[in-house]
Parts: structure tokens; sequence; C-alpha cells
């Protein structure tokens, strides 16, 4: 018996670890690939301090120090102006269903009141559903106001320009005046949180049935696609009922968010959104071939869900590609429904778009998975 180091035995054993590596392209994939895309995610996607965040403005007095202070706003970068709206109604319609961050109204009389001496109000409703996204451009309207103030009043109206400003601006922070983190963290937590499990619960369980042997049973049998993926997803829709409900009494009773919008508009979200999580489920079971790859596979599918959804860093702060992205993530659409039902008192017409995307992207990721799927063994 040779206690010494062989050379040989050593060489054995490495040729046959790069052998296995090449035959498992799965893994070495997550490897290479998993490293490339946080990098570029954390370096290039991911901007805490967003910028031309969808502005409207109702206009009530035309004049010089009206069109100097939007242009100073529009020029600062965080504020990019759509369009314009006709009374308090259709501003606040326009948050409620998340189609402007801001909307600013300018009072009629603003300019007379400003020469005057009056201080009027300029009023800035904002979106602080997500208090991250409008910090920085609310931060920035103290620079703007002085910027607009000293293009506009000089000669005669410098005496108006003096401290302190002759006007306020008011922001009223909609859905989360608090400004309270836990109020837009935990609803869209309950994204990830069906995320993550729906997903790697399913594809590692039908890949250990494979592994056992057992779906060979099920392939000898007339069964077709759909039927298989039905029948192995819907058990778990029951483990997603169970998660939310105890993710919202935890909620309410420790969190104290508010439940204000419609509660069918939810039930409709939340089962188009665990269906579509259980399809990627059984979808990547389709790819991995034992529980390890499955459970990288469902890694890989988490992780844009967290940093391109609009969970955790604000969705309009990213680059155009990377909201394109997003924009295929479940996720994305789901933290918007729920934000917007919890937060925003939406009924089921104000999320018909996150409905229809979800819907979409169940249907998508549905007929992938029953075309992967194969009848007979490989």
């Amino acid at each position: 018996m040779t206690l010494g180091f062989s050379l040989n035995r050593f060489l054995a054993v490495l040729i046959k670890e790069f052998i296995q590596m090449r035959r498992d392209r799965v893994t070495f994939a997550m490897m290479i690939g998993l490293p490339i895309v946080q990098l570029f995610l954390f370096g290039f996607a991911i901007n805490a301090d967003p910028r031309h965040l969808p502005t409207l403005v109702e206009v009530n007095d035309e004049g010089p120090l009206t069109r100097a202070l939007l242009a100073g706003m529009e020029t600062s970068g965080y504020f990019d102006f759509q369009g314009e709206v006709r009374g308090p109604a259709s501003g606040e319609e326009k948050l409620r269903r998340g189609e402007a961050s801001f909307v600013v109204v300018i009072p009629s009389g603003f300019a007379r009141d400003v020469v005057r001496g009056r201080r009027p109000s300029l009023l800035i409703a904002a979106d602080a559903a997500d208090p991250s996204a409008v910090g920085g451009a609310a931060a920035a309207m103290s620079g703007i106001v002085a910027g607009a103030i000293a293009q506009t009043l000089e000669g005669p109206l410098a005496p108006a320009a003096g401290a302190p400003p002759p006007f306020e601006v008011v922001i009223h922070r909609q859905y989360n005046p608090e400004g309270r983190t836990s109020t837009n963290i935990v609803p869209g937590l309950l994204a990830i949180i069906l995320s993550m499990t729906m997903v790697m619960i399913t594809a590692v369980a039908i890949v250990k049935e494979r592994e056992r042997g057992t779906m060979e049973m099920l392939i000898a049998t007339p069964v077709r696609p759909a039927e298989v993926m039905l029948g192995k997803i819907l058990p778990y829709v029951l483990v997603g009922y169970v998660q939310t409900a105890v993710f919202m009494v935890s909620a309410f009773a420790v969190f104290h968010v508010p439940f204000a919008g419609s509660a069918l508009a939810f039930f409709f979200g939340f089962n188009l959104f665990v269906l579509g999580n259980l399809a990627l489920g059984f979808l990547i079971s389709t790819l991995a071939h034992n529980q390890m790859q499955a459970m990288q596979l469902s890694f890989f599918t988490i992780l844009p869900s967290v940093l391109l959804s609009g969970f955790m860093f604000p969705f309009a702060g990213m680059p155009g590609w990377a909201q394109a992205i997003g924009a295929a993530v479940p996720a994305t659409h789901f933290i918007r429904l729920i934000r917007k039902v919890m937060l925003k008192g939406a009924a089921t017409p104000d999320i018909a778009p996150e409905l229809l995307a979800l819907g979409l992207i169940m249907a998508l990721i549905s007929l992938l998975a029953m075309l992967r799927y194969r009848q007979t063994l490989d």
C-alpha cells in the first residue's frame, strides 16, 4: 500500500472533475454567468437616485414665472413633464393609476400674488408609495425655486425676490405621508416570498420525482402535458394561500400596513401571479437534471425579481434596457398591483394593465413548459 502522493492518481481525479464539469453544463454556466449578471445589474441597472420621473402639471396661471419654474424643474433632470391635467380629480386619478409620480399645481393668480408679496403656495402632489423614488426630487425643489426666482424677478421686481422666498412649495406626499419604508417594502415583499417559494418548491419537487424514478410511471400513462402541469402545480396554490394569509395578518398586526383597495382585485392578481410562478417552476424542472440544478436555476430567476422589479430600487431610476427586462418579470407587475390595491385604494379596473401583463406572462411560460415537457424519458 503506497502512502505517498501519486501524480498519476492526482491527474486522474483532476481530469475526471473537468470531464464532469463539462457534462454538467448548467452548473458551469451558472458559475460563470451569475457573477457577470450581478456585476451588470449592480453596476448599471441599480440607481438609488432616480431621475426623469413622469410629471403632470395643472396650470391655472400663465406667465413668465410659471414658465421659468417649470423649465427649471425639467432642466434639473428629476421631472419629465408629460402633459397637463384639468382639475384635482384628474391628477389624483393619474397618481393612483401610477401614470405619474408628481402632479404640479400652479394656482390661479400665482404671478400676481408673488409680485404683491402674498406668498402663494405651489402644490406638488407626489406618489410617496415609494419614498426613495420621490425623495431626491423633493429635496431638489429648493434649488429649483431659487433659480426660477433669480431668472424672473429682476429689475423693478427684484425686491419681491428677497428672503424668505416669495412663494411656498407645499409637497403633498400621498399614499405614504409619513414616508415609512415598511409601508413600501412590506407589500412588495409578498411578491418576493411567493417568487422564491413557488418557483423553487415546484422545480425541486418535480426533479426529485425524476431522480427517484416515479416519473417513469407517469410518463407511461396517457396523461397529457397540460394535465401533468396542472396536476403538479395546483396543490402548491394552497401553499401560496397559506403563506399569503400569514403574511397579510403580520403586515396588518405588526407593521400596520393599510389595505385600502378591492379585495377582489387583489384576489385576481394574486392567483395569476402564483400560477405564473408555479408554471415557471415546472419549466425549470424540464431544464434541470438534478435537484441542485433546479435550485440554481430557481435562484437565477429570483435575482431579477429582487433587483429589477422595483422592490428594492426605484423602477423609474433604471436605464431603459433594465426596465425592458424588468417588464418581463412577473414580480414587477404584481408589486405594482399590490401597492396600488393596498396603499392607493385601487379597484379591478385600475389594475387592468397589471392583470393583462401577468396573464400574458403566465400563458407564455405555460406554453414553453408544455413544449419542453416530454412524454418519454431522456
